[in-house]
């Protein structure tokens, strides 16, 4: 009887439940369904800075700047296309623009989308007078690289970029995504992992009004680490100012350290045109047939002429090929079977300081063929070339040095008297970069040390210096190192040493001059040496691509280091 009653009086219960319920779904669930879309959950991203860089004095080189964008939360804005007219007028942006940048951006309804980036603080504040009456309407400040000093060291520091999908591939398992901004070259490529920024955002919820009702979550965003480079700001701007708008590079070295001082590559572009994102002035860099993007300093790879004869000077003292007295005459010319190889001048009498001084191509075609080319190549890759020098920059390259299996097995012919007559005075095949051709005259310099170039001193203020210095010793005698300077000193000393318009500088250089011949073409123009000569701190490269004669980079030379000591740089 109880178990009766109790159903009973359950009945009724169950039928206004159901009542309720088709209340609720039927006739009042589209202004439920609405309320309940205004009273949602909002995200709101939080930006964290990218790491600054600066150089070894500590002077900002490239920072952050607070800019805007304009963004549009989709779940609150209505009709899209009036909102976007309305930003128009004020933006003096094409809707079509915004409306394509709204589409691109969208990832959810709930997550502002931007329509457009970087706007002044005027426009901002117009904007943000105007969000009581536009809905789902955001204005969020956004911290953008700022390249301080414009072109200035633009192929060290390299530029940001969303992310490409070569990219992404490889780093998606390190929490990169689409749409994020990675660097392109140089530092800011090499070194993203430690500059880039972790974002975080906000989790809010609002209620049909869009107004605040709580924090749901929050996760803080962190700032990328800063670098300080070994660069030096005053010796780069030298360098560069020097180097002008001829093409080429220019470096200069601590020789004992490997620390990078200064290295311009010409052309050279604006880092800031990829913030802006200029289409005219994108298309101009990267459809330029001068390759502004392209660091000749570490991937340009040219015949080093008679820069190289310092390596084959080493090589004939070491094996004994060659002594302080070997003598070679002369004419202004050596005949290799039926060929007339050509001297550039008539010498003479010459000995090996002699014939360095003078640049004596007899001499050294003589000598190479003593040595023979397998010898001349081991001695190349001892001084590092035919393989990167390791510096903490991307995409550089090796260069190449040839040898008799190479051409048999890739050219199919057999390698001849007259190939190794033009790789001992650096022609013929024989590719190098102005970084090894430094590093190599460093070696010298030293006294016969390897040293591996770098340029990030410090991240996060943690020096980093003795990690970063990686030195060989070579292996070589003490009166290799010591004859091969003497004929790097004569060069500029001597009256008829091929570098003598260095001799009346404050500061005593030794190095070599080098012309190198480019079939169809003006050579390219070498000089690499280091000063001062008893106690090196620098050692410089300057390369001129067409050039010409090896003078004219003792020229710019001349000028680098006569401005490098006004300015202090020097010791006096």
């Amino acid at each position: 009887m109880r178990t009766k009653l109790a159903t009973l009086a359950l009945i009724p219960v169950f039928f206004l439940l159901v009542l309720g319920l088709l209340n609720l779904q039927l006739i009042k669930g589209d202004k439920y369904r609405k309320l309940s879309d205004k009273n949602c959950i909002r995200l709101i991203p939080q930006l964290g800075i990218r790491g600054r860089i600066s150089d070894r004095n500590n002077f900002v080189i490239v920072d952050s700047i607070l800019s805007y964008d304009v963004m549009i939360l989709p779940r609150e804005a209505g009709d899209i296309d009036q909102s976007l007219l309305r930003l128009s007028g004020i933006l003096n942006t094409p809707v079509k623009d915004l409306k394509e940048n709204f589409i691109n951006n969208m990832v959810s309804a709930s997550i502002p989308a931007a329509v457009a980036k970087n706007i002044d603080a005027k426009k901002a504040i117009a904007l943000e007078e105007l969000k009581i009456d536009f809905p789902g309407l955001v204005i969020q400040p956004n911290p953008i690289r700022h390249y301080r000093y414009g072109k200035l060291a633009c192929h060290i520091l390299g530029y940001l970029n969303e992310i490409d999908r070569w990219r992404l591939t490889k780093l998606e398992d390190y929490g990169y995504k689409t749409k994020d901004i990675v660097g392109f070259g140089g530092i800011e490529e090499k070194y993203d992992y430690y500059l880039r920024q972790e974002d975080g955002g906000l989790s809010v919820e609002v209620d049909r009004k869009g107004r605040f009702v709580r924090v749901l979550g929050f996760r803080p965003p962190k700032n990328g680490k800063n670098i300080q480079l070994t660069i030096d700001m005053g010796i780069q701007k030298i360098a560069e100012d020097v180097l002008g708008e001829r093409k080429g590079s220019v470096i200069v070295m601590q020789p004992d350290t490997g620390a990078v001082l200064a290295m311009v590559s010409r052309p050279n572009f604006n880092p800031y045109i990829f913030i802006k994102r200029s289409e005219y002035l994108l298309s101009h860099v990267f459809n330029n047939p001068d390759a502004p993007l392209f660091n000749r300093s570490i991937s340009g790879a040219y015949p080093p002429g008679s820069v190289f004869k310092a390596i084959v000077s080493s090589a004939g003292l070491e094996t004994g090929k060659i002594t302080l007295r070997t003598v070679s005459y002369c004419p202004g010319y050596l005949n290799v079977g039926n060929h007339r190889f050509n001297c550039w001048s008539t010498h003479g009498q010459q000995g090996i300081i002699d014939a360095i001084a003078h640049s004596c191509d007899v001499f050294f075609y003589r000598a190479g063929l003593s040595l023979g080319p397998q010898m001349i190549y081991e001695y190349a890759v001892k001084f590092g070339l035919a393989k990167p020098t390791g510096i903490d920059l991307p995409y550089e390259v090796g260069g190449f040095v040839p040898h008799p299996l190479w051409k048999k097995i890739y050219r199919f012919r057999n390698w001849f008297n007259g190939d190794t007559v033009n790789l001992s005075i650096g022609q013929g095949d024989l590719l190098v970069t102005p970084l090894q051709m430094t590093r190599m005259m460093a070696a010298f310099a030293n006294k016969g040390k390897l040293a591996t170039p770098y340029l990030v001193k410090a991240v996060e203020e943690k020096d980093i210096s003795a990690m970063q210095q990686k030195i060989t010793n070579l292996g070589l005698k003490a009166a290799t190192i010591e004859y091969v300077r003497q004929g790097l000193r004569e060069v500029v000393s001597d009256a008829h040493g091929t570098g003598n318009i260095l001799g009346d500088l404050p500061v005593s250089v030794a190095g070599k001059t080098g012309t190198a011949e480019v079939d169809g073409k003006k050579s390219h123009a070498w000089f690499t040496g280091f000063f001062p000569y008893k106690d090196p701190k620098f050692v410089i490269c300057v390369f001129l691509e067409y050039g010409g004669h090896g003078l004219e980079s003792c020229i710019l030379t001349k000028e680098i280091i006569s401005r490098m000591y006004r300015e202090g740089y020097i010791e006096r």
